[in-house]
């Protein structure tokens, strides 16, 4: 049968679909994030991070990352006897993601290997994995955030610390003395109080012996497959935090018991579970009565990871809108050379960016614990950026799922999960209202931290007429204490477009930083994404988001 003569029943051929986006460098192809690794203090990671990035590109990751979603965890009470064993079994695919995250450092790399721009490089790459896969970032998150915590405990860091910064995954249901690598999770909420963790009920009884016993419920335990949580309970002198493995020291089970799995919208691969805690063997962190603080000390480190995750998703949105729309045409070009749509993309590419430039500033204040400027910039920042952040990636998302038409709501692709996964980081570790009133405590006790913000922002007056209104506005604002809570979002808002507007004049090309400028403080922009001034340097700002590879 010749071309011209088709079978009889040969109803059509597929034309004008785009391929999966697979097999490109998600570092090579990301031009904000290299810069900004450059001028943060990571330049020497760069032929390290091309080599992850090609790696999390590759259609074998990509398709690990779709294999954990779609093969959830499975809850496993009993084993074939009737003993209770509380275990989560995953599958493979979950275990290849921890096991790349492991070795390359994203959960105790800066820690294990200190080292100028440490921070900043592992940022990068989580930045990077977050495209592909978002639920094993949970376990590399919180055992990120419990090495500054734990090393502060003797008795506990000399046993556990070796093997939480260890480049080995070790995925067994063991005790961790028999391990090669070990994670960290935690169990903070209960039901009672979701983010007043004050009003927890969970309660812990000293022992005389160095331990206490734990007893009590958590509303959500993160990450139950981790070797150990830290976690909070009311003891005799107030809400404390304790370390509780999965194992106790004489190779028996904790009394950790699993309820059930939480359904959730998004977040597939990982396990969120409800727990009991019955008499459940604990060790104290810190002191007893200030749990509060101990936890804050980890909720740093992972609330950083929220804005660095919500980056990383923004970008593998950008990214599947952009490979789609040069392949697929409509109207007699490709969606990518219409008008409208280059405005739509230009749109969420600078907003990308934005998140991007401050994020990666935010990590190089990681990098300088002992700076005082840098500390104190930290304090701010860290809960301003992930309340902007995180606030702005579901928009994003649903806007790069609605420029693949109907292909972007079917299963089968990549959007629905990121769509899913788009709002977690703004829930977890502190709400938006959270993060608000954390900066105005942080303004209130910590009033340098604002001269320090500030010192970020100033550089950059003189480059943008609109820049220069916008922080002046800002000033006065700022000078205004009255009913601020009341306007606690709108004053964090503010502020990190004016810390993205500076990083953008300052570094970006010109065309990015003025179009950014002219949108997000001149307000000549709409209440969607694709409402960019007619005078936008669209292809500039297009080729630049996603390069030919």
């Amino acid at each position: 049968m010749d071309a011209k003569h088709p079978p009889l029943m040969a109803t059509h051929e597929v034309i004008n679909q785009a391929h999966a986006l697979e097999n490109y460098n998600a570092y090579a192809r990301n031009i904000p994030l290299q810069e900004a690794v450059r001028r943060e203090g990571a330049g020497w990671a760069h032929d390290w991070l091309t080599a992850r990035g090609a790696e999390v590109g590759s259609a074998e990751w990509i398709e690990h990352g779709r294999l954990a979603n779609v093969n959830p965890p499975q809850l496993r009470l009993f084993d074939r006897y009737g003993n209770r064993r509380d275990e989560v079994e995953f599958h493979p695919s979950w275990h290849e993601c921890l096991g790349w995250l492991k070795r390359h450092g994203c959960d105790t790399g800066p820690w294990a290997e200190p080292k100028k721009g440490a921070h900043v490089a592992r940022a990068a790459a989580y930045v990077m994995f977050a495209e592909i896969e978002d639920g094993s970032l949970c376990p590399t998150t919180m055992t990120y955030g419990a090495v500054p915590v734990l090393k502060q405990v003797p008795e506990i860091a000399r046993d556990w610390m070796p093997l939480m910064l260890s480049r080995e995954y070790d995925k067994r249901f063991i005790p961790a003395t028999q391990k090669k690598g070990v994670l960290i999770g935690m169990g903070l909420t209960e039901k009672q109080g979701g983010s007043d963790v004050r009003a927890n009920t969970t309660r812990a009884e000293p022992l005389g012996d160095g331990t206490w016993r734990i007893v009590g419920h958590k509303w959500f335990l993160s990450a139950p497959m981790c070797d150990a949580f830290l976690v909070t309970a009311q003891s005799p002198k107030g809400l404390s935090c304790f370390f509780v493995p999965r194992w106790t020291p004489d190779g028996r089970l904790n009394e950790i018991r699993i309820q059930r799995f939480k359904d959730k919208m998004g977040d597939r691969s990982n396990a969120g579970t409800e727990a009991e805690f019955w008499g459940s063997t604990g060790w104290l962190v810190g002191e007893e009565g200030r749990g509060i603080p101990t936890v804050l000390e980890m909720g740093v480190y992972t609330r950083l990871d929220c804005a660095i995750g919500s980056t990383g998703i923004m970008r593998a949105a950008l990214s599947q809108a952009m490979h789609h729309t040069s392949l697929r045409a409509a109207f007699g070009k490709l969606l990518r050379q219409q008008p409208l749509m280059m405005n739509v993309l230009a749109d969420m590419a600078l907003e990308t960016e934005a998140a991007t430039a401050l994020s990666l500033r935010l990590a190089r204040a990681f990098d300088a614990q002992d700076d005082e400027a840098e500390s104190q910039l930290r304090r701010i920042l860290t809960p301003l950026a992930k309340y902007w952040v995180c606030k702005r990636c579901p928009t994003l998302v649903a806007e790069a799922m609605e420029v693949h038409g109907g292909n972007g709501y079917v299963e089968e692709g990549p959007m629905p999960r990121l769509f899913r996964q788009s709002p977690l980081n703004s829930i977890w570790e502190g709400s938006g209202n959270v993060m608000c009133l954390d900066v105005l405590r942080a303004m209130a006790k910590h009033p340098r931290s604002v001269e320090f913000l500030m010192a970020e922002i100033e550089p950059a007056f003189g480059r943008s007429a609109v820049f220069d209104r916008w922080v002046s506005w800002l000033k006065d604002e700022l000078q205004d204490p009255e009913a601020i809570e009341n306007r606690a979002r709108r004053l964090v808002q503010d502020l990190a477009l004016a810390l993205q507007g500076a990083l953008l004049l300052r570094f970006a090309p010109d065309y990015v930083a003025q179009a950014f400028c002219a949108t997000r403080l001149a307000g000549d922009w709409g209440y969607a994404f694709g409402t960019l001034p007619k005078n936008s340097d669209f292809e500039s700002i297009l080729e630049r988001a996603w390069p030919e590879q």
